[in-house]
């Protein structure tokens, strides 16, 4: 199975890439966050894949974080839910998105997706709920060569203007921090994914302490 690939972009389309890898070329089909954040072309390149191998097809899909790239595996393990659906979804919400409303069983965001129904959202949410808090635990890891390595080139290619590569999320690593420290104090997984996707989606440029706070005050009893 190819995992990652690193090498040269060398021509885009809609929905997909061409990544030259020392003379061999990959197409990787991307979300529509994805694809808006590589690199032009003739640049270098590094991005996590994963492979889909069938009696009629062999297809690679492209993802900035192993986040994203997890949950695009767990929302194609859902009945009814194909790649292009898992990329529709992860084009809407992104990652982070897609975490929060699954925690906070959030069925009409996922529902915003192109081409997803009110029951397969709710399907996604249902199936899903329980993996959340191991994903949001992953704490949006984000790949650290999208300027890639340098690689000798065979030939000449005028590289686009450079882009500015921001990380997927702006507070993954606050809430997997934040999980981790509600996990030590007591709670459950999903109790505790739950109240970290709700401060989250609140405050998205807090930070680790803010989350705890902002969570152990819904985690605290009412009344």
């Amino acid at each position: 199975m190819i995992g990652k690939l690193t090498g040269r972009l060398d021509y885009r389309a809609a929905d997909h890439v061409l990544i030259d890898v020392r003379g061999v070329g990959y197409i990787v089909y991307c979300s529509d966050r994805t694809m808006a954040a590589l690199p032009g072309v003739g640049e270098a390149v590094s991005i996590y894949t994963d492979m889909v191998v069938r009696e009629d097809l062999m297809q690679l899909y492209g993802f900035l974080s192993l986040v994203e790239k997890e949950w695009h595996r767990l929302l194609c393990s859902v009945q009814g839910v194909g790649a292009k659906v898992s990329l529709a979804i992860l084009s809407a919400l992104g990652p982070d998105g897609v975490s929060r409303a699954i925690a906070l069983g959030d069925w009409g965001a996922v529902k915003s997706a192109k081409g997803v129904g009110p029951k397969t959202a709710q399907r996604v949410v249902l199936d899903l709920k329980d993996k959340a808090p191991g994903v949001m635990a992953m704490g949006g890891t984000v790949t650290e060569a999208m300027d890639g390595p340098d690689l000798e080139v065979v030939e000449a290619v005028e590289p686009a203007p450079k882009r500015v590569v921001k990380p997927a999320s702006g507070n993954a690593a606050a809430s997997a921090g934040a999980l981790s420290a509600l996990s030590n104090l007591g709670y459950g997984p999903s109790e505790a994914a739950s109240a970290v996707a709700e401060a989250a989606a609140s405050q998205p440029e807090a930070g680790e302490a803010e989350l705890i706070r902002a969570a152990l005050k819904l985690l605290a009893p009412k009344g």
